[in-house]
Order: C-alpha cells, then structure tokens, then sequence
C-alpha cells in the first residue's frame, strides 16, 4: 500500500520521491503530464549545496560532466562573485540544463522502487487523523501523507485552499532557444542596461538558451515572439546577438515573487514552486525546490518508522524562511539589474564592488547564492552545531560524510553504544578525531552534538523513533 503520495513528477518530486523509495517508504507519484522530460525547463543552474545533496545520492559525479563549471558569476555589468572560495567539493555553479537533473533523479527513483504514474490530475483531496485521500482523474487514492510539488500553478494547494500571496516583478520575458553562429567569450553571459536585460547559456546539445526583456515593450505572455526581437535586445543589453539563428523554441513568460504561509496543512505538504516562486536572478529556483525535498523527505520516513509526529513540523520552521529569504534577495538583484538610469547602475556597481570587498559580506552572499551558508534554527541550549550544514569531512579507513549518507540514514561520527538504533544510524569515525560526537542528519545538516550517551539518545529517539520502534501502519484504501 503507498504510504505516500507526491504529486509532481519535476526535479522537486523526484528527489523526494527517490528519498522515500530509498528507504524503504512506498511512494507514488502522481503526474499530469506524460512521461516524456521536456527539454523546455528554465532552470540551468546546480549550485553547490545542491550538488552537495547530489552527492549524498550518488548523482553529483554522473550529472558534473554534463555541465560546465563556473567558478565566477556575473551579476551585471563588472560586478561578479566568486564561488572559487566556498568550503565545498563544488566551489562553483554547475551550467546544465534542468532535464539533465531530471532524467538522473527519476532514474533513480525508479531503480529504488517508486511508482510514477503520468497522465493522470488531482482535482480534489480530503484528509482525516490517519491519512489523505486524493481524487484524481483516474480515481482515488490514498496515503499516510502527501507531497504536493506540481509547480506554480498547483492543484494541491489550490484544494488546501492555501493563499499564494506575492506579484508579478517581470512580466513578458522572452525565452528562445537558439543556435549561435559566434560562441559567446563566457560561458554564462548576462547584463541589464535598464531599459533591456538578457541572459545566455549553452544547453548543451548545440543549441543556446536566452532570457531577454524588453522595458519599451511589455505584453501579455500569449502575444507571439519573433527571433528579431529577441536578436534586438540581446544586442542592447549584450551588445551583440552572437549571430543568433534557428530558433526551435520561442515564448513569454511572467516572473512572480510569492510564498504560501503554511508548508503544511495536517497531513499536506507543499514544496518547490507549489510552495515558492522567486524571480531568475541567482538561479535558485529549482535548487530552493530540491533543498525543500531533501529536508522533507528523511522526515517523512522517519515519522513512518515510529518518529514523533511533531518532527514533520520542523519543515515549516526550518524551510519558510530560506524561501523567504530567496525570494528577497533574488528580488533584490533583479531590481538592481533593472535600475533604468545610467546615474543609477554607476552607483549600483560602485555599491556592490565596495560590498563584495568586504569579506562578511562576500561570504555572506556567496553563501545565500550556493545555499552553503543557510542553516536551521536550533532548540534552545543546544550545541551550536546543531543546525548547520555538516561539512563532507573524510572518514577514518577511507571516504568521505557524504558518501556515508548514501543510505539515507544519519550517520553519527563519534563512537557510541547506538543498541535499538543500529537499523536506523549509521557510526562513523572521522579522520580527524576529537571533538563532541556529532549526528548528522540524511539532508547534511547538524542534528545533534555533545558527549552525553543520554543527550544522544534522546536525539535518535527525536530524529528516527524509539529503539526497536516499527513503521507505522498504512492507512487503508476506503
């Protein structure tokens, strides 16, 4: 019986989905469209903390060679930052096509057991104190839990009846897909001139990727768009079109600022773009989303193995506010690249350059941007690990922390008696001994440090459940 459900089947979905398989959770999940993978998606970027979360799947080195990496970007104009410094295996931005992140999640969450059924609509959902039950256009479905992760226009939280409160900051951006007839210097290259922005990126199989916006000219999304007015402002915010020819692909979209205040609603959960929209700039988007996934879906699992219920609670408490926060500071970068006055984009980049020279603050942005630098609130009293991103240090004997947590349990690093908690809790010993004990949750992040046994098993009973504790029932088919 499927314990639960997902609706959505884009990189959000996947990841949780293949999480839930992985250990030992029955999934399915629930998409409307079929189960081709659109190589239409907007996203192209992988940051570091998302390759790191890769990486804790084993998908990191299989989808680097996909891309290319990019160890400084560009914001606009002269301004860039630099991931070269970031304390990670992946000091960069990895440029690849969204579907590339796509194929590899689903073929790992087919190979670890979860169904995916396509072509099939929610259109309604109920919920009680043992399970939810989904109408879809194929019949009912029911689970301990679902996952709502179908994007911006969701039928999940539309029958949550959750509020999607925010606004449109871009309307009318122009999306091409193009073959160049001259290669671009950079491999990433992007510039707003006020009245005109574009963005361009390989895709990887010949063609080029465009966003541009036109300031003199904003209409609806379903106005048509040629390749001449995507060649024209190009060339005003880049100043040259590369030789822009063939387009396959030529739209508009609208770029919207909103968040849903409740990640969860009893038994619901929403994630991704179902949860957050942020304007493009910093690429964060689907990256946000995967974070959302891979924070929710250990404590899923956890919960379903006799974990208290209130741990579910922890993903409001610990994902709203990095939504929130993407979405202030992506939107703080589109204005400025946005400012329309010559005046005003000398002072924007006199501000930036003199801010990215300080070094809190580069560290600070740098670690927004790749999502090193977020951590999660800890309770009060606790070690000041706790909520931290657990760096991928190397182990004793060989490997390295992420390579431990391929199998989707926390790893304690430390030596301690862990009895009842064996099948849940992997031990590892650092290379580097000393220090407090450390239990490292299946998302990377710091759940519990110190040298007291009874502190630590207080925290395994909190992470994943009672010693000796099984898996909850499923609730039943009505």
């Amino acid at each position: 019986m499927t314990e639960v459900i997902v609706v959505g089947a884009g990189p959000t979905g996947l990841l949780l989905a293949g999480d839930l398989a992985e250990a030992g959770i029955a999934v399915t999940v629930l998409e409307r469209r079929d189960g081709r993978v659109s190589n239409l998606s907007r996203a192209f970027g992988v940051h570091a903390r998302t390759l790191e979360q890769l990486d804790a799947r084993g998908l990191a080195d299989p989808l680097v060679p996909m891309g290319a990496a990019l160890s400084r970007v560009r914001l606009f104009e002269r301004v860039e930052v630099d991931l070269g410094e970031l304390p990670s295996r992946f000091p960069y931005l990895l440029i690849t096509p969204q579907y590339n992140v796509e194929n590899l999640l689903l073929e790992r969450a087919l190979r670890a057991g979860a169904e995916i059924v396509h072509d099939t609509e929610v259109v309604g959902l109920s919920q009680d104190g043992t399970g939810v039950t989904v109408t879809t256009t194929d019949g009912t479905r029911r689970a301990a839990y679902l996952v709502g992760a179908d994007g911006f226009h969701s039928a999940v939280r539309r029958a949550l009846g959750q509020p999607f409160p925010g606004k449109s900051v871009l309307k009318s951006i122009m999306l091409a897909d193009v073959k160049l007839a001259e290669q671009p210097a950079e491999l990433l290259s992007v510039n707003g001139v006020g009245d005109a922005f574009a963005f361009v990126a390989p895709f990887g199989d010949g063609y080029h990727r465009v966003f541009a916006w036109d300031r003199r000219h904003v209409v609806p999304d379903d106005v048509p768009l040629t390749l001449e007015e995507v060649r024209e402002v190009t060339t005003r915010a880049l100043g040259t079109d590369f030789g822009m020819y063939e387009a396959r692909w030529l739209s508009r979209f609208h770029s919207d600022e909103r968040q849903v205040p409740d990640y969860r609603v009893g038994r619901a959960f929403l994630a991704g773009d179902a949860a957050h929209v942020h304007s493009p700039a910093g690429g964060q988007g689907m990256n946000t989303g995967l974070q959302d996934a891979a924070n929710l879906g250990w404590k899923l699992a956890a919960v379903l193995r006799g974990a208290p219920e209130d741990l579910l609670d922890t993903y409001q408490s610990e994902r709203h506010p990095v939504g929130r926060s993407v979405l202030r500071s992506s939107g703080a970068l589109i204005r400025a690249a946005m400012i329309e006055s010559s005046a005003g984009r000398a002072v924007r980049g006199l501000a930036a350059r003199g801010a990215l020279s300080i070094p809190k603050i580069r560290t600070k942005v740098t670690g927004q941007l790749s999502g090193i630098g977020y951590a999660y609130p800890a309770p009060d009293g606790a070690h000041e690990l706790v909520g931290t991103r657990a760096a991928d240090v190397p182990l004793a004997g060989g490997g390295r922390l992420y390579e431990a947590l391929r199998g989707r349990r926390p790893v304690l690093l430390g030596d301690a008696d862990v009895t009842g908690w064996a099948d849940r809790v992997r031990v590892a010993a650092p290379a580097v001994p000393g220090g407090p004990m450390v239990l490292v949750r299946p998302d990377g992040y710091v759940g519990w440090a110190g040298t007291d046994p009874a502190g630590l098993r207080q925290a395994l009973t909190r992470l994943t459940g009672t010693a000796g504790s099984r898996r909850s029932e499923t609730p039943s088919t009505p």
